[in-house]
Formats: C-alpha cells, sequence, structure tokens
C-alpha cells in the first residue's frame, strides 16, 4: 500500500468477491468483480436489488446491474455462475453502464437480449458506443495513427501497431442495444426503494455518470475517482484540441459535498473512504505532473512523445502506450489553453510545446 492509499479506509480490508460470486457491501448493493485481459487485470460490476412495475400494473422484484465488463466468453461464464449463485432466482430488471468504454459496455447487448431488459446510460456515450463500434475512430486505425505520429510518436513498428488495431473496441463491443433510457446529470433513478441521483462527469469518457444515494451514504463513482491509480484521461484523434484534464478536475468536485462518510464503489481497486482526501490526492497528482511537464518545457520543446518519460517512469507496453500518449497531451493541452504553453507545428509535422 502507498502513502497515499494509507490515507483511504478500506472498510473490507484485503477481502475479494469470488469469481463468479459476491460480496454485500451496502443496503441491497452487491460486489462482483470479473477478470480484464489488460494490465489492468479487473473492473468491478455492482448488482443492486430492485423491483419495477410490469406493463399489468404489478410489481416485479430483481436485480439492476451496474457495468458489464468486456465481451469474452470467459465474461459470460462468470455472469452464467452470477446467474445461478446470487439472483435469488430473480431477474434482471435494467443494465446500467457509467460509461462507454469497453469493459463498462461491452456485454450490455448480451446482459439486455438475455433478460429483455432495457439500457440505462447517457446519451453521448450511448451514440459514442454505436458509433465506434462500426469504425477504428478514436481507438486504432490510421487517424489514430495519425494522430499520436503528430504528438511525437513516430516509431514505424509503433505506429503500425496501432493501425493494425482498427477493430479494438468492435473486437472488445461487438455491438450495443438498439434502444435506451437516456441518463442525465441531476436525474434520480429510484433502484430498490432508494433513490440514486446521477452525477455527470468529464474528461475520461464523453458523459460518464456516476450514481449517488444519500440515504445510504454510497457512491458508485464509476472510473471517475479510483482509490489506487489516477484515472486515464486522454486527448483522442477524434477530438484533437480537447482539454480533458480541465474538465475532469471540474468534474470530481462535484462530488465534494457529498458526506465525509461516503462509501465509495470505484470500478478497479476495492471500496473504500475517504472520498474527500481522495479528491484533494487526485488534484494534487495532476499539480505535480503539470508541474513538471511546464518545467520540461521550459528546458527545450516537447511534444507529447518527449512528455512520455516525464511523466511514465517505468517500462510501457503499446497498450499503455498509447493510454500515456493521450495523457501526455491532454497535460500539454491544459497548460496550453492557460496560455502557459504556446504550440508550434514544426516542418517535419509534429507539434511542440515552449513556454509561452
Amino acid at each position: 500500500m502507498n502513502p497515499q492509499e494509507a490515507q483511504l479506509h478500506y472498510p473490507f480490508g484485503d477481502a475479494l468477491p469470488p469469481s463468479g460470486g459476491a460480496l454485500e457491501v451496502a443496503p441491497g448493493v452487491r460486489w462482483l468483480r470479473m477478470r480484464l485481459p489488460f494490465a489492468l487485470d479487473h473492473i468491478n460490476l455492482w448488482l443492486l436489488r430492485d423491483e419495477l412495475p410490469c406493463p399489468t400494473g404489478a410489481t416485479v422484484p430483481g436485480w439492476t446491474v451496474v457495468d458489464c465488463c468486456v465481451s469474452r466468453d470467459e465474461a459470460k461464464a462468470q455472469w452464467e455462475q452470477i446467474f445461478a449463485a446470487e439472483l435469488e432466482g430473480l431477474p434482471i430488471l435494467r443494465v446500467i453502464v457509467t460509461h462507454m468504454h469497453p469493459d463498462h459496455i461491452g456485454l450490455a447487448h448480451w446482459l439486455c437480449r438475455r433478460w429483455n431488459a432495457p439500457l440505462w446510460i447517457s446519451a453521448t456515450d450511448y451514440h459514442t458506443a454505436r458509433i465506434a463500434t462500426q469504425s477504428s475512430t478514436g481507438f486504432g486505425g490510421e487517424s489514430a495513427a495519425g494522430f499520436f505520429a503528430s504528438h511525437g510518436l513516430t516509431d514505424p513498428d509503433s505506429l503500425a501497431m496501432i493501425r493494425a488495431r482498427a477493430n479494438y473496441y468492435p473486437g472488445l463491443v461487438p455491438e450495443v442495444p438498439a434502444h435506451f433510457h437516456r441518463m442525465l446529470d441531476g436525474q434520480v433513478i429510484t433502484i430498490g426503494g432508494r433513490r440514486w441521483t446521477c452525477i455527470s462527469g468529464y474528461g475520461h469518457a464523453p458523459e460518464h455518470i456516476a450514481l449517488h444515494c444519500a440515504e445510504t451514504h454510497t457512491l458508485i463513482s464509476g472510473d471517475m475517482v479510483l482509490p489506487r491509480i489516477s484515472t486515464n484521461v486522454s486527448v483522442y484523434d477524434t477530438e484533437p484540441e480537447s482539454n480533458p484534464l480541465t474538465l475532469f478536475l471540474q468534474s470530481i468536485d462535484k462530488f465534494a459535498p457529498l458526506h465525509a462518510d461516503t462509501l465509495t464503489l470505484p470500478s478497479h481497486g476495492k471500496p473504500f473512504r475517504g472520498l474527500h482526501t481522495r479528491i484533494a490526492q487526485l488534484h494534487e497528482h495532476h499539480r505535480d505532473r503539470l508541474a513538471e511537464v511546464i518545467h520540461a518545457c521550459q528546458a527545450s520543446p516537447c511534444s507529447g512523445a518527449d512528455i512520455l518519460p516525464v511523466m511514465f517512469k517505468r517500462a510501457l507496453d503499446l497498450h499503455q502506450t498509447t493510454f500515456a500518449m493521450g495523457e501526455a497531451v491532454a497535460h500539454l493541452h491544459t497548460l496550453w489553453f492557460e496560455g502557459r504553453l504556446q504550440r508550434r507545428l514544426g516542418d517535419d509535422g509534429i507539434y511542440r510545446f515552449a513556454p509561452a
């Protein structure tokens, strides 16, 4: 445990849900954990006791699922175990997806179809996911390779592998449901008789939705607040002059008014208390990274690729490098939008940033 983690409280200690099983963490809330085929090797999913009216006017008891895992046979097998062991013979009534990244929405189509359950998601992320299942936009292919090259990642082998990843998103999210219920900031959703408020967040995904229950002081934070790692905040080729880091930092401040004893249920890592502390840590982390970036640019003009060893001290594989490049450019863009750096396009087609 690093020093920042030591400032947080993990009420369940080292306990983890068993594979294909669940662990109750709050009234009516069960924690599921599934494996991912990445360096970030797991995702937390949530099973909420629920009941919904049916067309006849009767009330049907069941469950609401929050997030789904990527579309893999292994994840489907884990879900089948959950269906058999954790649902108490009741159906899944709806599927809530916090945002459109593959580990969150990948199996939404399968779950919705299997249980005839509706998908709930923000409109922005729903439509972004639909586009991404039909193209390489933002996740690989020629456009992504060109974007990374313009920020200094010019290694031919890396660019060839990025071009070859044209089917990265569709491979993990083969389809999304044809219909959805829109989730909006401030909207209140009643789940199992309790009121959960939607809190929108930006910078990590187009329109991420977290869920907060004031009655039980419980926050399903998705990827917006993680206890052990900082959330990836990237610039993509689809919005090449965006400022996602500023949006992200503004978004996490929306959690500051929540109760100090809020139990935060993140998508990665373990449930924790100490939300206000973690928000402060994330602000400090990015202040430190921004200071490193501007110091490097003061020494000599830097591209995004030049910033990689400044921000990331460990070796990175290609998958990690693409995320790291997005983060490096996001930090450069924050300083550029603030007027502290200026951007110049060189004769070699690479953007470099220097003090304004």
